[in-house]
């Protein structure tokens, strides 16, 4: 191996424990958050953090296709996101 395959690992590992730390804590907030509020953002911050490690996960080995899920749970995760808040806030998500 060389010095930037090493180096490389190493900043997907690191990349890793950062991303799983952070899913960690939105995890303790959306369960512990005082409010519904922090709760969907927890829920989004998630979301976010589990596009994330889709990510690294792509790139640690080495194929395409977990972008193209990225991208499909990056758009899931919005709507599902904007319909939980306008459920909480007026009571319904179609009118």
């Amino acid at each position: 191996m060389t010095l930037a395959n090493d180096v490389m690992q190493w900043c997907l590992v690191a990349a890793f424990v950062c991303v799983a730390l952070s899913q960690l804590g939105a995890m303790v907030r959306l369960l512990i958050g005082p409010s519904t509020g922090d709760r969907i953002l927890a829920l989004d911050t998630m979301v976010i953090n589990a596009i994330g490690l889709i990510v690294l996960l792509g790139l640690a080995q080495g194929t395409a296709i977990y972008f193209e899920a990225s991208l499909i749970i990056a758009m899931l995760g919005f709507v599902s996101t904007v319909a939980y808040a306008r459920f909480v806030l007026r009571g319904d998500i179609i009118e």
